[in-house]
């Protein structure tokens, strides 16, 4: 076991992004749509620097909220003109939760952590 010297934001998504993707697909091929269930059990985890306050939390999450909901809506569709407007915070508290642990462990005693780059294609791939 390894205790990493960071923190971790888990998102996921609410009714109202659940309603957004199956609004992308009732324009598609129609089939059957999402519930909540389904879609949080591909909720994501971000690692995020070591918080050990609320204030702090809430200060990093004030800058990174639009990277998150690009990152998450980018899951789901990339074509950023389906996106819901007005890209802002409250859409951000609308579509997401984030819950927040101060410790983020390694469980992995086997494999060594890799680290890759995020890009559009990596996520696109995961869908």
């Amino acid at each position: 076991m390894k205790l990493l010297n960071r923190s971790a934001l888990s998102v996921k998504p609410t009714q109202a992004f659940v309603d957004w993707i199956n609004s992308l697909e009732s324009e598609g091929e129609g089939g059957e749509d999402l519930a909540l269930e389904d879609v949080n059990q591909e909720s994501t985890v971000y690692l995020i620097p070591e918080m050990d306050t609320r204030e702090a939390l809430d200060g990093f999450v004030s800058e990174r909220w639009l990277d998150v909901l690009e990152s998450e809506l980018r899951a789901w569709e990339e074509d950023t003109r389906h996106w819901p407007e007005p890209m802002d915070k409250a859409l951000f508290e609308r579509f997401l939760t984030v819950e927040h642990s101060y410790l983020a462990v390694d469980l992995d005693d086997e494999a060594p952590l890799e680290v890759s780059e995020v890009d559009d294609e990596l996520l696109a791939d995961l869908d």
